[in-house]
């Protein structure tokens, strides 16, 4: 009835191996379970969107209380200053901030106010980066840029992360053009010295707006984002996934002479921001707050550092003793671990990810990704640790063969961008 099996193509079936992609029934904290009562120790919660962990009391007591309260009226609700002010005291680099239901929307917002206000066309993306939104602008230069016409990509460049000197031949190449650099501040990797602040330069010395997505990066690196830890100020950032602990809210926030852009106190031309009829639903502004609040009282972010830094240093040193130390790796923040799969030529493999995948879904875990939620405990993780170990045995014994099909169950998961089925 849906196509693709699932409303999200990172949770479709082919992300998983065949006939092992369980489907969800209910979550608590760092647990879920499948419609066949299997349970899972979860990582990559919600895509990264439930770093508390599943049901967090205070948040569904929050969302509870606003609910039965009401939650979408014909003007404004009180609860939308209280979330903007909360926000703003969370990510204070920011001076306005403007409310949505996902991350695509908000970052497109950003693109539409960077053109408005600059007068020109181009955004100017980071190409060693994955995802920035659904719409056209961006979708159109992925492998999935069906249905799109080439005059709207072509109104995207792009650039190379973590290279001051590409940016500037970007900018040079199209004086003039460029409305804005759109860019996550970290992922896998961190940035090199100098480079956020050296992109804040280019920046202003070509006039174009910048743009930092913090969809990941926010609630994980600090409650203030990447902006937070590496001390750049972007003209405009956008936030989601965490801020609502899996209720759906996202912010567009920046400067106040950009953001009015969109509102009523300026005498330019006005811009159509965000006008969004669920924008700020007043549960999911509840659930925000409370999770704002939460991270901030409770020391979330270095839990989840401390978690990360834990499930890194098992995981290393099983895949280590099971001779594949060069083959299962553990990459990123402690907070935002990624894991690769190499082959016995250390090439990326979708099948030995297949097989890896396999060994831990049958051990009870359950994630494309070692992203940790802060509702994880050190017996969660010591408990992963043992399954990895488990599958690192066989992912010896299919390098040793030569081969990981027999250990795969079918066929390879495969990534999602892709033209064909």
């Amino acid at each position: 009835m849906v196509p693709g099996g699932s409303h999200t193509y990172a949770k479709g079936d082919d992300q998983y191996p065949e006939d092992m992609a369980p489907v969800i029934s209910h979550g608590r904290g760092a647990h879920v379970w499948d419609v066949d009562g299997n349970a899972y120790i979860e990582y990559g919660s919600g895509l990264r969107s439930v770093g508390l962990g599943h049901a967090h009391p205070r948040v569904v007591e929050a969302v509870r209380r606003e609910v039965g309260r009401g939650t979408n009226f014909v003007r404004p609700s009180a609860i939308e200053a209280e979330a903007a002010q909360e926000f703003l005291e969370t990510v204070p680099t920011a001076e306005m901030v403007k409310f949505a239901k996902n991350g695509s929307d908000a970052t497109t917002a950003a693109v539409r106010l960077a053109r408005a206000a600059t007068g020109r066309p181009l955004v100017a993306i980071c190409r060693d980066q994955p995802f920035f939104s659904t719409d056209d602008w961006f979708i159109g230069t992925t492998a999935m840029s069906a249905g799109i016409p080439a005059v709207t990509t072509d109104l995207t460049v792009t650039f190379p992360y973590g290279d001051l000197d590409a940016v500037a031949e970007v900018l040079e190449l199209h004086a003039g053009r460029v409305a804005c650099l759109v860019l996550e501040a970290a992922t896998a990797v961190e940035p090199p010295p100098g480079y956020l602040q050296g992109l804040r330069a280019l920046a202003d010395r070509h006039g174009c707006v910048l743009v930092l997505d913090e969809m990941i990066t926010g609630f994980r690196w600090s409650e203030a984002g990447a902006q937070g830890v590496y001390g750049v100020t972007p003209d405009l950032s956008t936030f989601g996934k965490a801020l609502g602990n899996g209720f759906a809210v996202s912010a567009l926030a920046g400067r106040r002479e950009l953001m009015e852009l969109g509102g009523l106190r300026d005498e330019r031309e006005r811009v159509f921001l965000l006008s969004t009829t669920h924008g700020a639903e007043t549960h999911a502004l509840a659930a925000a707050i409370a999770v704002m609040r939460t991270y901030r009282e409770e020391g979330v972010v270095a839990r989840m550092h401390a978690l990360g830094d834990r499930l890194a240093a098992g995981v290393r040193a099983v895949a280590a003793a099971a001779g594949v130390g060069e083959h299962v790796l553990v990459r990123g923040r402690a907070s935002n671990l990624v894991f690769a799969t190499l082959d016995a030529d250390l090439r990326p493999s979708q099948a030995y990810r297949t097989l890896f995948l396999r060994q831990l879904l049958a051990g009870g875990v359950i994630g494309p990704s070692f992203v940790v939620s802060s509702a994880l405990s050190d017996d969660d993780v010591d408990r992963t640790v043992e399954v990895v170990a488990r599958a690192c045995a066989v992912y010896r014994r299919a390098l040793d063969v030569g081969d990981p099909a027999p250990w795969s169950g079918g066929r390879p998961v495969r990534p999602v961008f892709r033209p064909f089925a």
